[in-house]
Parts: C-alpha cells; structure tokens; sequence
C-alpha cells in the first residue's frame, strides 16, 4: 500500500483536518501514512469509528514500545506510566492509582473549580477583551491539577513551556531537554513529600498506597505518574475548553438554543468532545504480532495510529457528522478513549468544562471573538489552538 503523506497537505491540515480524513474514510477505514513535520512518523493510521473502537481494546497493539527494542524518551528519563504499558503490569499501576483518585475526590474538586472560575473570571471581564487561553483556559486546569496533587506553585509559564514542548514537541532535542528538566523538578518535589509531615493530597496519597498485598509504587513509577497525571491532567482540558468557546462562538444558532437551555450543557460538553475533542489521536500502538485491521494486513511491530477525532466525524456512526448540534446524543464518542486505556482523568475533565463554559456564558452573554485564532497545534496529538481572542 502506497504511503500517504500528511505533511503535503500543508498547513491547512493542522488548521481542519476533517475534510482530509473524510477523503481518507472514502477509501477505507485504515492508511499507511506519514505523519506532518516535524514527527514525520510512518504508521496505520484508523479514520474509522468502529475500526478504531475495536483498536482501543484489541490486546495484540501493544502500548509498550520496549517489546520492539525500543526505549522511548519518557520510558527512559521518567519511568513506566500507564500509558505505555500493557497488561498485567498496566493493571497493576491503574489499580494503584485508582485507590486515590477516585470519583468521589474528583466531585469534592466541585466547589474549588467553581472558586478558582469565579476568581478567573473577576479579573477577566473589567477588561472588556482577552486572550481566553490565558486568562481561563490555562490558568484553570493548572491551578486545579496542581492543587490536586500538591504540587506548590511553579513558575506556571515556565511549566507550560515544558508541557508544550512535551505534548507537541519543535524538535527531537527539545523535547529531551524539556522531559529532563519535569523528571528533574519531579525527583526534587517526591523528595520533599517523603520528608514532610503527612499531607491530604494526590501525590502524598500515592506515596502512602499499598495494595493488599503490601505492593506499592516505586519511585520512578512514582514521578512517572505524577508526570502523566501533571501533563494529561491539564493539557487536554485547555484545549476542551478553548475548543469548546471556539465551536459555540462559530455557531451561534448552537450557541443561542444553549444560551435560552443551560440544561442542555452536559450534552453540549459531549457534542464538543465529539466534534473537536481536544486528542486528535491516541497515543501510538504496535502490533505485536501480524494481523489485519479491517481486512488491511498490519505487520507485526508496525506503528498503529487512532483517530479520535477521525472517529468522530464518521458517518456511519454519527449521522451528518460535519453539523455541530447540541441536541444529538453523542454517546458513543472515543475522545476520550476506550478500553482499560481510558481517560482516567475524563471525569475530572468533564466537571472543569461544564462549570467554565457554565459561568462564562452566564457571565458574558455578549461574548464573541475578537479575531481569528492563534496558529493550532502542530503535530496528530494535540487538537487546539496556542490563542483565543475574545471581547465583551
């Protein structure tokens, strides 16, 4: 099969890739494809919605690259994390996790995001216009997943650098340095919660956990969990919400039924997710054996790539996939992922979106933007933009 290369679709691609998986989804539900510069990385791309559902939990693709030989970056400087790990060693560190960052600690978070929200957005609106990245996107899920797992105030501008860098890295080396530097950071604050009195958050919890049968996590599955809970826990959030104001204020007939119906959020949160979720694509899988994906052979140790937001937009599942409505019954959606791979952080991530895009529409009901958005996001990872201008 001939290799399709994404990057020749210039920029207009990372700009609105849907048309292009479309054309794709045309053809058939898988493509060998080379990703955009600067990854520029060759895999099985699924644009198919119940091809890539069944990808989500077929156990023979594999998360853990070290089965091919190979040590990935994170592997090597963090430590193993629940997202490039399978199974048994997968469930063990879920089922750790799990312990503390339960349902019930998410939901107690209710109050303090309507707080950190209210307080945002007082220092937002005597202005009349901002930035919504800055002034609300950003800021909100990195106070509240700092705050969950006790992490003290960092330098959130120095951090976000890093983060970015990770999610949607400029270069190969970058990157690197980017991953040595949060390792780095993580060693010294893991250190410091060992030698403090006892503390009620995430991260000290997590130190404390042991199973039944006295396991715990050691101390590189330790920062590599916080760095995954630290980095997940903030990036999709940012760009769920910025998406989600950009969506609305592009559709304003969506916007108004939502606007005279508040009770309507929770299914527009979900036809968000579904229409501009905020990971384009899963986290790389690898086969580990040779098989077929959709009657396509896949050869054993090839690179499989999930479209999320590919799935979304199919029709067979979701009629007239291209027409934003908050009224659709979006269930069903892979924005968040599928299987024993499933957001962990998803609930966390709903409650943040309700109760900010909640409080800005009630708060500014003359929003609008203010200009075109910032550049998006380079690379399949990442959907959403670096800025959100807005007026009131």
């Amino acid at each position: 099969m001939a290799v399709i290369d994404l990057g020749a679709y210039g920029p207009g691609f990372t700009r609105d890739p849907y048309p292009v998986y479309a054309e794709l989804r045309a053809r058939g539900p898988v493509h060998r494809v080379r990703t955009p510069p600067p990854e520029a990385y060759e895999g099985w791309l699924i644009v198919g919605h119940d091809e890539a559902r069944a990808a989500l939990t077929d156990p023979r693709l594999s998360k853990d690259s070290t089965k091919r030989g190979l040590v990935s970056r994170e592997d090597g400087l963090m430590g193993r994390h629940v997202l490039i790990v399978d199974p048994p060693e997968h469930t063990r560190l879920r089922s750790l996790v799990a312990r503390s960052f339960t349902m019930r600690r998410v939901e107690a978070l209710r109050p303090r995001v309507q707080q950190i929200t209210d307080e945002l957005l007082a220092q937002m609106l005597p202005k009349g216009r901002a930035d919504l990245v800055e002034a609300l996107a950003y800021p909100l899920p990195i106070t509240v997943i700092c705050e969950l797992l006790g992490v003290p105030d960092i330098d959130r501008v120095a951090f976000r650098s890093l983060s970015n860098e990770i999610v949607t890295p400029t270069s190969w080396e970058a990157e690197l340095a980017a991953v040595r530097r949060l390792a780095s950071y993580l060693d010294e604050l893991i250190e410091d919660k060992r030698c403090a009195a006892p503390a009620d958050d995430l991260l000290s919890d997590l130190l404390r956990t042991r199973a039944e049968d006295g396991d715990r996590l050691s101390g590189s599955e330790l920062r590599a969990m916080a760095f995954i809970l630290l980095i997940a826990g903030h990036e999709t959030t940012v760009n769920l919400i910025t998406n989600g104001v950009h969506t609305l204020l592009t559709h304003p007939d969506q916007l108004a039924a939502l606007r005279a119906d508040m009770t309507l959020l929770d299914g527009a949160v979900e036809e968000l997710l579904r229409f501009e979720g905020p990971v384009e694509t899963a986290t790389y899988r690898y086969a580990s054996e040779s098989m077929e994906i959709a009657g396509t052979a896949v050869g054993e140790g090839d690179t499989v790539i999930i479209g999320l937001d590919a799935a979304g937009r199919d029709a067979v599942r979701f009629p007239d996939p291209d027409r934003f409505d908050i009224h659709r019954a979006p269930q069903g959606h892979l924005a968040f992922g599928h299987g024993i791979h499933y957001c962990l952080g998803a609930p966390l991530a709903r409650l943040e979106a309700r109760v900010a895009l909640g409080t800005l529409l009630e708060r500014c009901p003359d929003l609008a933007l203010d200009g075109p958005p910032g550049p998006w996001l380079p690379g399949m990872l990442m959907r959403g933009v670096r800025s959100l201008p807005v007026r009131w």
